[in-house]
């Protein structure tokens, strides 16, 4: 058998040529390209979001904000954040738009109810049709927890966090798929998961939080499989513990809490919202082009003890 050479475009009658490896593919993908190879793009250049917007739930601070400043650094042309607050966070807002102006792209901010499913379509129609780029990609991060016994939990407190970190999730993304779907763009759709789908834990991620982040990975998987036949990659990123303003506040009031964390860690210690740049970046670009239905645990090792 002759040598096989990868990294090379099909030929333009989705054939490949065997002998003397010159033009071999993978014949299961070989008539399915539509542009250049993925083996045509320099290693780096995978992770670029140039000509591309994403839309960023959960962008007014936090990790939400901290990925969306990361798109930009990244060339992405147009970053929209979205939240229910009615301004961002004025500092980590000021330096995103340095950010922007930096790297010359774009951010801009929409006030959205992600539990208002009219509100929701209506926003996202609205981006889809002013943007002047490819609106690619949607990180879903906005959310909400609280620290509340189990068997002390209001009715009213269960279904708020139902209602915006499961059906608030979902009205986004399905109205990112159908935007995508309508304008034929291979999209891909990131969900902020958690780790505490994978493990019980009785503190700040108690009984509501678990069981709503346990339903983002059911539905990105059932998402994916669904979207898949319109080139739309659903996938979602469970981070470990945190080290944001809202925990620093919590730790404060509970000194134990953050013992009880880092015995949970292989690194022994809180991540940093920057420390999800990557693998999101990694997810919204074509880098990942290959996946799709999957959960990408970030928690420096909790779930594995």
């Amino acid at each position: 058998m002759s040598p096989i050479a990868t990294g090379v475009s099909p030929t333009t009658t989705g054939t490949a040529n065997l002998n003397g490896g010159d033009q071999v593919v993978d014949l299961a993908v070989a008539g399915q390209h539509t542009g250049p190879a993925l083996a045509d793009v320099p290693a780096l250049d995978l992770f670029s979001l140039a000509g591309k917007a994403v839309i960023v739930t959960g962008g007014a601070r936090g990790i939400g904000l901290c990925i969306g400043t990361s798109l930009l650094e990244a060339r992405c042309a147009h970053v929209y954040c979205c939240d229910v607050l009615p301004e961002p966070n004025a500092e980590e807002w000021a330096k995103a738009k340095l950010v922007a102006r930096r790297f010359g792209g774009k951010i801009s901010y929409t006030r959205l109810d992600i539990t208002n499913v009219d509100m929701v379509n209506e926003a996202f129609e609205q981006i889809y049709e002013e943007s002047e780029c490819e609106v690619s990609g949607l990180l879903a991060a906005a959310g909400i927890q609280q620290m509340i016994p189990a068997l002390d939990y209001p009715a009213e407190d269960f279904r708020r966090i139902m209602d915006v970190n499961v059906a608030g999730t979902f009205f986004t993304i399905q109205a990112a798929a159908r935007q995508m779907q309508k304008r034929q763009i291979a999209g891909s759709i990131v969900m902020i998961a958690s780790m505490s789908a994978s493990i019980a834990n009785k503190g700040l991620t108690c009984l509501a939080y678990n069981t709503s982040k346990s339903a983002l990975l059911q539905m990105c998987r059932s998402a994916a499989a669904e979207w898949g036949q319109y080139g739309i990659r659903v996938n979602t990123v469970s981070p470990g513990y945190v080290r944001t303003a809202m925990t620093d506040q919590l730790l404060a009031q509970r000194t134990d809490l953050e013992e009880e964390w880092l015995r949970g860690s292989m690194l022994n210690r809180l991540s940093t919202p920057d420390e999800y740049r990557g693998p999101i970046l990694y997810l919204l670009s074509k880098a990942s082009s290959f996946t799709t239905g999957a959960d990408h645990l970030v928690d420096g090792g909790h779930t594995a003890y």
